[in-house]
């Protein structure tokens, strides 16, 4: 770089107070070992997936599907992002993209993810959609509309796990009034086959919440012991009292039997500590693989209603004597959390 000579007439001056300033010393530049909820001010049924030692995030935005790519969850601020998918302006899935996914399934990768026809804001016209790139990176590549996934109902928030081998997929259904949880097998990633069973329906009086009896968002987590659990959100996510409920089904369980699963009667995540409408949520594991993580949305006050100011949280599982997951309560922007914990650095 060329310098003018004024720049070379303070250059003594400006290194000797370079070297007379107080020296960082390396723990304070390394990044703190805590850190506060929430991860981001705005994220809506937030979203997480590891690979390869990265950390992919996504939530519902409504126009779009946008990824972060981070090393570490807690810093998820900081992480590099880029949108990698924009609805049609016309058609089935042309409005309302909600609740995307990102899974890793047989080398490929797919985005699942809830839309809206143009022209229509009712719930019949409400499905599960899907996205497929091949590339390594899912920044990169091309993403190819796999179409609507072939559900019995209209219907929202689907996921997919593998189990045993076989991929079963769970999304959310509109039954009558009310919505419900679903479950069947599937062929490939956008293709159900055989019967679709409704394992679950709101009723429990804390699932009827803001004028609604509805169950959404189903995540799958397996237990230490081999028990499948699954979370959903009960009540209208408009309604403070939004909260997670629990399925569970023993090992070795059909699990495309109702009576497989059995259903906690009491909510497993709400409010409290100030923040309210605790649901929608995602599972991940701690960089050195021997945490289980939550990652959910929450509002920072009552009465905020079903919006983007709904932002990500994230705290630690603990496992319980009896083997159930136990979540604990949210915290609060006050209270510093210790990060997942990570893989040693080589010395």
């Amino acid at each position: 770089m060329r310098m003018d000579p004024m720049e070379w007439k303070i250059m003594p001056c400006t290194a000797l107070l370079l070297a007379l300033a107080p020296q960082t010393s390396a723990q304070e530049q390394a990044p703190a070992a805590t850190f506060a909820n929430p991860l981001l001010p705005s994220g809506p049924d937030p979203w997480v997936i590891s690979h390869d030692g990265v950390y992919y995030y996504t939530h519902t935005l409504g126009n779009r599907i946008q990824l972060w790519r981070t090393s570490d969850m807690a810093e998820l601020a900081r992480a590099k992002k880029r949108v990698v998918w924009t609805p049609p302006k016309t058609g089935a899935n042309a409005h309302s993209i909600w609740a995307p996914e990102l899974h890793r399934i047989g080398g490929k990768w797919y985005i699942y993810y809830s839309a809206t026809a143009a022209g229509h804001k009712d719930d019949r016209h409400r499905a599960v959609f899907v996205l497929e790139n091949d590339a390594a990176n899912p920044f990169t590549g091309k993403w190819v509309d796999r179409g609507r996934v072939n559900t019995q109902r209209a219907g929202i928030d689907g996921t997919v796990f593998d189990q045993g081998g076989t991929l079963y997929f769970a999304y959310s259904p509109y039954i009558g009034s009310v919505s419900g949880i679903a479950l069947a097998r599937m062929t490939n990633p956008w293709t159900l086959t055989g019967e679709e069973t409704v394992i679950a329906r709101p009723d429990k009086r804390w699932e009827d919440r803001g004028g609604r009896r509805i169950l959404e968002g189903p995540q799958f987590l397996k237990g230490p012991d081999g028990r499948i659990f699954m979370t959903y959100s009960a009540g209208a996510c408009w309604s403070d009292d939004y909260a997670l409920g629990l399925l569970e089904a023993k090992p070795g369980a059909s699990l495309l039997d109702a009576a497989s699963w059995t259903k906690h009667p009491q909510p497993v995540l709400t409010k409290g500590n100030g923040i309210y409408a605790t649901g929608h949520n995602g599972f991940f594991k701690s960089p050195d693989g021997r945490e289980d993580w939550i990652v959910y949305h929450a509002n920072s006050g009552p009465g905020m209603g079903c919006t983007a100011k709904r932002a990500p949280h994230m705290q630690r599982i603990v496992w319980n004597a009896a083997g159930e997951p136990d979540f604990g309560a949210p915290t609060p922007p006050t209270m510093r959390l210790a990060k997942p914990s990570a893989i040693p650095a080589p010395e």
